[in-house]
């Protein structure tokens, strides 16, 4: 069931992101000769109309191929005429529509993040309180004794006249195991009404059951109503996007100066293995693993690398600019020794991954 999952997600990922770049190029009158699920060898195709649709052997990705989208392959094309080659290769497109047709993959992964994480907030998502809520109360507990009840918060702590503020509920663990044995005061919150309640943790305490005898949580669920979910969810994935962009900027870094980096990367086998994780815990874990990567994906096809939309995303930007394309071999060179990095690079992941399994 995993493995199908994480096929699935996968699929969701490329299709979107291809679909992005095949609506954006049929909209700008740019010839698809091919919309591939998979890389080579192909399995099925199907031709509709000048389109080839296929479904390839090797499941890590996706492509969308254009005609002309490089100017060598227009050189071998000598037989069509020229006026065609300026209606439907993308070579002869206006910079801007180029830019467009480049960037709606990586739109369109962005929105798929978007539209999860917005639906995973009507549903219910954990909010940090500062303070610990009181989920359960142990029966004959020294919280039970003391009319501690569940519902309760609990935001601070008096322990021999010194006030600790309690934030988190390792704050409460790590003060109530410590002074267990003596009596502490702790400052509760009950339907928006402030008290006192003193108490003495016990020393010895029941198995599964804390020197309290209460459950707690430093969070609680938050239902967003549909019309504002769409915009807390926005503001949720700037900040995930903000992170990825921070974290793999580190990640750069660390590795030019020859440091270990302090994050992970994993591969297709590293992502199944969290699918695997994510399915013990339900529908909505895995939909927010599918946002994640859908976020992660836009993110890492943005980079200036060649091969990558991002590496496109310069040479149209350069055309822009100076009004002329960059080099033909140029580019041409830089995209092929590109891809080749990419493919070592995910080689090397993967073979990572195995490893980790194995240890």
């Amino acid at each position: 069931m995993s493995i199908l999952i994480f096929i699935l997600i996968l699929f969701v990922l490329v299709l979107i992101h291809e679909l992005g770049h095949f609506i954006a190029a049929k909209k700008n009158g740019v010839l698809v000769e091919e919309f591939g699920i998979g890389f080579p060898p192909r399995l099925l195709a199907i031709k509709i109309k000048e389109t080839v649709y296929s479904i390839n052997l090797i499941p890590l990705g996706g492509f969308v191929k254009l005609y002309g989208e490089e100017y060598n392959e227009l050189e071998k094309k000598s037989k069509h005429k020229k006026e065609n080659l300026e209606i439907k290769a993308f070579a002869y497109k206006k910079p801007w529509q180029k830019i467009i047709i480049i960037i709606s993959g990586v739109i369109g992964n962005f929105l798929l993040g978007w539209l999860i994480i917005s639906y995973i907030f009507t549903q219910g998502v954990p909010q940090p309180l500062n303070k610990v809520l009181i989920k359960k109360v142990e029966k004959n507990s020294p919280a039970y004794n003391a009319g501690i009840k569940k519902g309760d918060y609990i935001y601070e702590i008096i322990v021999d006249k010194k006030n600790y503020p309690i934030k988190s509920s390792n704050d409460l663990i790590t003060l109530t195991k410590k002074h267990a044995g003596k009596e502490i005061t702790l400052f509760i919150e009950r339907n928006n009404k402030k008290t006192t309640v003193k108490v003495v943790p016990r020393k010895n305490t029941p198995k599964n059951q804390g020197p309290l005898g209460i459950v707690i949580s430093s969070s609680e669920i938050k239902k967003y109503p549909w019309y504002q979910a769409p915009f807390y969810g926005l503001i949720h994935v700037a900040s995930i996007t903000q992170k990825i962009i921070s974290e793999i900027t580190k990640t750069v870094f660390q590795l030019l100066s020859f440091q270990k980096p302090s994050v992970d990367v994993a591969g297709p086998i590293g992502i199944a293995r969290f699918t695997s994780e994510a399915v013990k815990f339900g529908q909505n874990a895995i939909l927010e693993l599918t946002a994640l990567l859908s976020i992660n994906l836009a993110v890492i096809n943005l980079l200036p690398f060649p091969a990558l939309d991002g590496g496109r995303l310069v040479f149209a930007l350069y055309e822009l600019i100076t009004k002329k394309p960059f080099n033909k071999k140029i580019e041409g060179y830089l995209n092929f020794f590109g891809f080749i990095f990419l493919i070592t690079i995910a080689i090397l992941v993967s073979i990572n991954d195995i490893l980790k399994i194995y240890r």
